[in-house]
């Protein structure tokens, strides 16, 4: 060992103490590995510095003759033992760290408070020279009062304990405890953090988590379940309303096939009867957007099939009309036109069915015609890369052949029925001279038309390639070097 280290011992164990701190803190967090080997090298190089000069930190501190050498001492051996439990608190944290991962965080302090516990009573014992039993005796009552009064504290601690240790669910688990749904952010000895779909924080006690219902919606992975109810009238065919529901689901793309989507009768009372349509989804955030996406086209299906949601401010009976006429009323673009002009423009509709795989209109092809959807599920193929692909589907109320109707310009993608279909055809020479007189209305097939080319091109498109930097390693590994 080198003369100067021999010669101020306790002036090299204070600096090797400030280097542990100065190197702690400068390296950075993502070095975790770096930083637990520079602190196991750093407190063998202390321990040996202690060892080499008699601070043995399992005996009494030496210098008894000189009262500044003996508490410096003192204050090194017993530095030694809370050295020693912090670098051995690392080391179990890092492997605990790798094999249970952050969820095991709660498991690690209380490990950790447990070793600083035993190298304080160890100081104690073999530096301070004190009677350990007493100690733990005093200790052992004064823990007693404390236990009791921090009985609900305590209470949470352990139950921390057991949700780490069976783990119902994890850190970013979407979770529902006791109604309160939410985001797993944090659980620590005390209390686990949800972020709420409100973007607020609930903190849950660990005691009441342990003795609630939970929910956990991230498992299995990728698969969340969502449900929408609907309310029809009594008097309405439960076979009608099931096909009717069936389509709407068959319409929602973002449902996952498997598990399938379901309809299933709920509860039938004097007033109407409820329908559920269940299903998952693959991803947490997609629930909210596809609730409200199944719900339109449940409402819209069924209004297709003859049967409307039940409403509690609606009691009158709607008026009888043909299906063309009701099809011009839900519709988003026909919906301007005056009753009589409805009632006009409907004479000159026709219907059309097509069956579950037929070709409605083909890509490549000028329509001549406008198609509105009265009921089934539409399919919307593109082409890319020589593969067909769906890029939508589409349902009561929309159209198609705007394209050729407008400015004479192919059809951009295959329009096949996924489902049984219905659609209302309308001959372009009758309906040319209603969109030059009613420019709404053919502003608002122009904005259709956009969109759906722009939704097209950037479908159909590839996406550029990013050129990716090589580094100097990078050219010399290519080359063999």
């Amino acid at each position: 060992m080198p003369s100067f280290i021999t010669d101020h011992p306790m002036f090299c164990a204070m600096v090797l103490i400030l280097i542990d701190i100065a190197v702690w803190r400068l390296i950075s967090a993502d070095l975790a590995n770096w930083k637990l080997a520079a602190r196991l090298v750093i407190f063998a190089v202390f321990s040996a510095v202690l060892f080499n000069d008699g601070m043995n930190p399992m005996q009494a501190a030496p210098y008894v003759g000189n009262t500044a050498l003996h508490l410096a001492a003192t204050a090194l051996q017993i530095g030694w033992w809370l050295f020693a439990a912090r670098t051995l608190t690392v080391l179990l944290g890092t492997l605990m760290m790798q094999r249970v991962g952050h969820t095991g965080r709660l498991l690690q302090d209380i490990v950790g408070a447990m070793i600083f516990l035993v190298a304080i009573i160890a100081a104690m014992a073999y530096v301070l020279d004190l009677p350990v039993k007493g100690v733990l005796a005093t200790s052992g009552a004064v823990a007693i009062i404390v236990g009791l009064a921090l009985q609900s504290t305590l209470s949470d601690v352990f139950s921390g304990i057991v949700l780490n240790t069976t783990k119902p669910y994890q850190i970013d688990d979407w979770i529902s405890i006791d109604g309160t749904e939410g985001r797993v952010t944090d659980i620590d000895w005390r209390a686990t953090r949800l972020q709420t779909s409100q973007g607020s924080m609930a903190v849950i006690p660990n005691s009441l988590a342990a003795k609630a219902k939970i929910i956990n919606f991230s498992r299995p992975a990728d698969m969340f379940g969502l449900a929408v109810s609907v309310q029809v009238s009594p008097h309405a065919r439960p076979q009608v309303v099931i096909e009717a529901l069936e389509r709407a689901m068959q319409g929602c793309r973002p449902l996952l096939a498997n598990p399938a989507p379901s309809v299933a009768f709920k509860t039938s009372v004097s007033g109407g009867v409820d329908y559920e349509i269940s299903g998952f989804v693959p991803a947490m955030a997609l629930k909210r957007e596809v609730r409200n996406q199944l719900y339109d086209l449940a409402f819209r299906h069924l209004q297709a099939a003859g049967v409307g949601l039940l409403s509690a401010t609606e009691s009158s009976t709607p008026p009888v009309m043909s299906g063309a006429r009701a099809l011009l009323e839900r519709s988003s673009i026909f919906s301007t036109l005056r009753q009589e002009e409805k009632e006009t423009f409907s004479q000159n509709m026709t219907l059309h069915t097509y069956r579950t795989g037929e070709m409605i209109l083909p890509a490549g092809e000028v329509s001549d015609h406008l198609f509105i959807v009265e009921s089934g599920v539409v399919s919307v193929m593109l082409i890319k890369g020589g593969h067909k692909f769906e890029a939508g589907r589409m349902g009561p109320g929309e159209v198609i052949g705007e394209a050729g109707v407008l400015s004479d310009q192919a059809t951009l993608a295959d329009f096949t029925a996924k489902t049984f279909c219905t659609l209302y055809r309308i001959e372009k020479e009758y309906l040319k001279p209603c969109l030059d007189a009613r420019h709404d209305i053919s502003e608002a097939m122009k904005a259709l038309l956009d969109f759906r080319v722009h939704a097209a091109q950037a479908l159909t498109q590839d996406a550029p390639v990013v050129p990716v930097k090589k580094g100097f390693i990078q050219w010399l590994r290519d080359r063999g070097l």
